[in-house]
């Protein structure tokens, strides 16, 4: 069979390119072993959000007498993933775009094959994701040591966890789990939590995780386990239901070099987001600034940043903060906890870091400012309604 385009993966990469390249007029064919949506609606971004948000309700409402079923929220998370993915498959279907549910292979530049059948293409792009990374010493056995992908799959709560990792699939899963009620403790390599980000939101989530009584570990690790008793390097020791390995993912490469590759299997910027603008920008020609990509962590409150970070920055710059407590807003919400912190040069935006309610949709304008280079003076300009998180990017820079 012969088509234009072939695209192996359904997710945020596949997809939006195949639709794309549909909607041009031209014939496309698009393989998916699995699922259409990929990690981002399957297994990370839209079922982890569903736990976050029941997780949340729970720990809102369980002073006033309510109980848990876990197997609940774990049945109305599936719901939600597949009434997304429906919705998904639709789109793919009416753009035009022929779906095969197969595993397929790259035989060469213009092949694929798929269940003994060859398919033709005259360009082929590879969106093949990526997968769990594993640790030496802590390989996947789906029962004592479980990847992100394993512990979406639990039917019952544990009484303890420990969590390996805090980037954002371990701080996403740490607040899930201590908001059901759950003992966390998570052990990190680096010097602070979430070591990709300002310093100074790491600072402010680990007073958080401290008030929540989350227990953390820096500059450690595993050293062994004997009997599931896990012992650090520096001779804590930890008695877990089981150990969550959060330590990132790894791109699943095409072998064949002579194709386009996109979305996480990159090993690039593995966020759907930045798959999605990329397969923009190879078949719509949309170009976007990739070093201007936002990082979201969910959960309360939000942790959300794009650009410059703290350290950094030299004697040039210039920050700028506010405290989330001088928005009405948040005592409105009893979500004081964080604040809007802006590195400025030469009266422009070079950085912007939140941690707060609504950071995932206040980075926004912010990353808009800092792309189109909105003067800070400028930004003062506008109008925020009140009593709004937003009218805090206006108080920061007074």
């Amino acid at each position: 069979m012969d088509f234009e385009y072939g695209i192996i993966g359904g997710g945020p990469a596949g997809y939006t390119a195949a639709m794309n390249l549909a909607k041009q007029g031209h014939s496309v064919v698009l393989f998916e072993k699995n699922k259409l949506g990929g990690t981002c609606m399957n297994n990370g971004c839209i079922p982890t959000k569903s736990l976050i948000h029941a997780s949340e309700m729970y720990s809102a409402l369980k002073k006033h007498g309510v109980t848990l079923d876990f197997s609940e929220i774990i049945a109305k998370k599936e719901q939600t993933v597949e009434k997304i993915r429906k919705s998904l498959e639709l789109a793919v279907k009416n753009s035009g775009v022929k779906t095969i549910y197969a595993e397929a292979y790259i035989k060469d530049k213009n092949t694929i094959l798929a269940e003994n059948e060859e398919y033709k293409a005259r360009k082929i792009f590879a969106a093949t994701g990526s997968k769990p990374r594993e640790l030496k010493g802590l390989e996947f056995d789906g029962n004592f040591i479980l990847s992100s992908d394993d512990v979406l799959n639990l039917q019952e709560l544990p009484k303890s966890v420990l969590i390996v990792g805090s980037g954002a699939i371990g701080i996403e899963w740490a607040r899930i789990f201590s908001n059901f009620g759950v003992e966390v403790t998570i052990t990190e390599m680096a010097e602070h939590l979430i070591p990709i980000a300002d310093i100074e939101v790491s600072k402010r989530i680990e007073r958080i995780f401290k008030q929540k009584e989350i227990k953390y570990y820096l500059k450690d690790s595993i050293a062994k386990i004997e009997n599931k008793i896990v012992t650090l390097n520096s001779g804590v020791e930890i008695s877990p239901d089981f150990i969550l390995v959060a330590a990132g993912r790894v791109p699943v490469k095409p072998e064949c070099e002579d194709v386009c590759v996109l979305g996480d299997s990159c090993g690039e910027i593995q966020l759907a987001h930045y798959a999605i603008h990329q397969a923009n920008e190879k078949t719509l020609n949309i170009p976007f600034n990739k070093a201007l990509t936002p990082s979201v962590i969910y959960g309360e409150p939000e942790i959300a940043w794009v650009g410059l970070r703290e350290q950094d920055m030299d004697e040039t710059c210039q920050k700028k903060m506010l405290p989330i407590t001088a928005l009405g807003k948040s005592w409105c919400d009893e979500a004081t906890d964080g604040f809007i912190k802006l590195i400025i040069k030469d009266d422009l935006i070079y950085g912007a870091h939140i941690v707060s309610k609504e950071a995932s949709s206040l980075i926004h304008i912010l990353l808009l400012a800092i792309q189109k280079k909105i003067k800070a003076e400028e930004l003062k300009e506008i109008c925020f309604a009140h009593p709004t998180y937003a009218e805090g990017i206006f108080e920061v820079l007074k």
